[in-house]
C-alpha cells in the first residue's frame, strides 16, 4: 500500500486517472529521464518490485537506446562483455560476448518491448528544469517538445536521472591549428554521417581511446590506409569476442542459469584484473607490454613508443581490441600508429611537430566526448537553485539537500550496468521503505564537516575537463561513489535503508537548509 499522498492544487488524484490513456497523464510516482540502457533497467525494476507505482520515461530523442542508438560510427561495440554489461534480469543470448552496437540496441529494444516498458516512453520530451516543493512533496518538471513547438508541465513524487554523464548533442574537438585549410572531410564519431564513404581513401583517426581503437580496424577493411594519430598512447589489450565458457554454460544449464553463472564468473575476472593492476602496477605494465609485443610482431610499430602510456593501468580505462583486430591490421600494414603532436593542418593532411606530414582525404576526430551532469537539467529546491558542485553524492545515487532525486552512474572500472542494477534495486528498497513508514520524501542530510574530492576518481581527459561542474564526493561513506561491486552489494542491496544519514520528511514540513560543505 502507498503511504499518504498529498498533491498540490490542480493535480488530479492518481486513482481518478487510471482509465485515462497513459499519454494524457501528467503526474507519476516516478519520472525517469532517459530511455537508454539505464532508464530501461530502472523501469523494469520498478515494475517488478513496486508494480503499484506509476512511472513514465522521458526521452529527448526520438528513439530508444541512448548511446547505442546515437553512435553509428563503423565498428561501434561494447568494451565490456555482455554477460556483465547486460541486465541481471535479462539473459544475453548472443554468441558474441563483445557485441556490436546494433546487437546491443536490439537487446535494449527487446527488453523494453517484452516487458511493456516501451508503452511508457514519451519520445521528443526534453527535461529542462525540475522544481521541488517541500510543501507538497512533489517535483514540477518543465519539458520541452521541439517537434510540437511547445512545453509541458509534469509532476512526480520522484525524479530518476538515467541520462548518464555524456553530452549527446556535442562531441569534444580540441583547437586544431589550420583546420580551415584542409580540403578533405572532417567528422567526429559522435556525428557520423550515414552516407559517408571511406572506401579507398586515406584516413587519419586522431585519438587513442576506445573509439579510435574500434574505428581503426573497422575503417581499415575498405580504406586505402588508416593512421591512428595519438598524442600519447593508451593501454590496449586483445580480448576474444566470444566467451566459450559462457556459451558452454548456456548450452548445459539453459539461458537463464547459464547466463547467471557466466555473469558471476566475469564479475570475478574483472575484479581480479582490476585488483591486480592497482596493487601491482609495475607487474601489470610488464604483462601488458609482453602481450602487446607479441601482438605487434611483424608490425611497423614500436611497443615502447606507441603502446607505452605514461600512467598506470586503470588510471584510465583499458581499451579492448576485439579478437586483436587493431593489432591484426597493424601487422597487415593496412593501418599504422603515429605518436606525435599536431603542428597544423595543411591542404592535404596534417603536419606534425616532428616535421612529418600525414596525407589524408578524411580525418576523424576521435578526441573524446564532453560530459554533462544530469543532461543539463536545472534543479531547484523550494525556489533555490541547486548548484551541483556544492552538493555531495550520497552512495553515488542521491544528492545532499535534494529530496526525492536519484541518478545512475555506472562503474568506470567494470561494466556500467552492474552498478546501475544495484542502484535501481536500492531505489526500489527506498521507495518501499517510504511506503511502509508513511513518509512522503527523504533527503540525504550532510551534518558536520566533510572533506570533499572529485566525484569521479578517473584521470581521463574528458573527465578532468568537466569535473568542476559535477557534484562532489566525500572522504568517507556514505558520501563516496564506490567503484567496487562487492562493496555496493553490501551497501545497496543488503545495507540498511535508514542509516542515519537520510532524513525522512512529510509534506508541508519543509526540509531544513542544507549544511555548508567543507572544502
Amino acid at each position: 500500500m502507498h503511504g499518504r499522498i498529498l498533491r498540490p492544487p490542480g493535480i488530479m488524484d492518481l486513482e481518478s486517472t487510471m482509465t485515462t490513456h497513459p499519454a494524457d497523464l501528467t503526474h507519476f510516482d516516478v519520472l525517469i529521464v532517459g530511455a537508454g540502457i539505464s532508464g530501461i533497467g530502472a523501469a523494469h525494476h520498478l515494475q517488478a518490485n513496486l508494480p503499484a507505482r506509476t512511472y513514465a520515461i522521458l526521452e529527448a530523442r526520438d528513439a530508444i537506446g541512448g548511446t547505442w542508438d546515437l553512435f553509428r560510427y563503423p565498428g561501434i561495440r561494447s568494451d565490456s562483455d555482455l554477460h556483465t554489461f547486460g541486465y541481471a534480469f535479462k539473459p544475453w543470448t548472443g554468441d558474441k560476448a563483445i557485441a556490436d552496437g546494433p546487437a546491443i540496441l536490439a537487446y535494449i529494444e527487446e527488453t523494453a518491448r517484452e516487458n511493456g516498458i516501451d508503452r511508457h516512453i514519451r519520445f521528443g520530451h526534453r527535461v529542462v528544469r525540475a522544481d521541488w516543493s517541500s510543501e507538497h512533496a512533489v517535483w514540477t518538471v518543465q519539458v520541452e517538445r521541439p517537434a510540437r513547438g511547445d512545453t509541458l508541465e509534469m509532476t512526480a513524487r520522484w525524479l530518476f536521472c538515467a541520462s548518464g554523464y555524456y553530452r549527446y548533442d556535442e562531441g569534444f574537438t580540441p583547437q586544431l591549428r589550420g583546420l580551415e585549410r584542409f580540403e578533405g572531410e572532417i567528422v567526429h564519431p559522435q556525428h557520423w554521417p550515414e552516407a559517408l564513404d571511406h572506401a579507398g581513401r586515406r584516413v587519419v583517426v586522431i585519438g587513442s581511446g576506445a573509439t579510435a581503437v574500434t574505428l581503426v580496424p573497422a575503417l581499415a577493411a575498405d580504406a586505402a590506409h588508416v593512421t591512428m594519430l595519438q598524442r600519447s598512447p593508451s593501454y590496449v589489450l586483445p580480448l576474444p569476442s566470444r566467451d566459450p565458457i559462457a556459451n558452454w554454460l548456456r548450452r548445459i544449464f539453459g539461458d537463464r542459469r547459464g547466463y547467471a553463472l557466466a555473469r558471476r564468473k566475469n564479475i570475478r575476472r574483472q575484479q581480479l584484473v582490476y585488483g591486480f593492476s592497482r596493487r601491482f602496477p609495475r607487474a601489470a605494465r610488464r604483462l601488458i607490454r609482453w602481450v602487446n609485443a607479441k601482438q605487434l610482431e611483424g608490425a611497423a610499430a614500436d611497443v615502447d613508443v606507441d603502446f607505452k602510456p605514461s600512467y598506470d593501468p586503470w588510471d584510465q580505462r583499458l581499451c579492448a581490441a576485439a579478437d586483436g583486430d587493431l593489432f591484426r591490421e597493424l601487422r597487415r600494414g593496412t593501418a599504422s600508429v603515429v605518436t606525435d603532436h599536431i603542428e597544423t593542418f595543411t591542404e592535404h593532411g596534417i603536419r606534425l611537430r616532428s616535421g612529418r606530414e600525414l596525407e589524408a582525404d578524411l580525418v576523424v576526430t576521435a578526441t573524446e566526448l564532453n560530459l554533462l551532469a544530469f543532461g543539463g537539467i536545472e534543479l531547484r529546491v523550494d525556489g533555490r537553485e541547486v548548484r551541483l558542485p556544492e552538493t555531495v553524492a550520497y552512495k553515488g545515487l542521491m544528492l545532499s539537500g535534494v529530496p526525492n532525486f536519484a541518478f545512475s552512474i555506472g562503474y568506470t572500472n567494470s561494466s556500467w550496468t552492474l552498478k546501475v542494477d544495484l542502484v535501481c534495486e536500492y531505489l526500489c528498497r527506498l521507495l518501499a521503505h517510504l511506503d511502509a513508514t508513511g513518509h512522503d520524501a527523504c533527503v540525504p542530510q550532510l551534518d558536520g564537516e566533510l572533506e570533499t574530492r572529485p566525484l569521479l576518481d578517473f584521470r581521463a581527459g574528458y573527465v578532468l575537463r568537466s569535473l568542476d561542474a559535477f557534484p562532489r564526493a566525500g572522504d568517507r561513506a556514505p558520501w563516496q561513489l564506490a567503484m567496487s561491486y562487492d562493496a555496493d552489494v553490501q551497501t545497496l542491496r543488503r545495507g540498511t535503508v535508514d542509516d542515519g544519514t537520510l532524513r525522512f520528511l512529510d509534506a508541508r514540513r519543509p526540509a531544513a537548509e542544507p549544511a555548508p560543505l567543507a572544502a
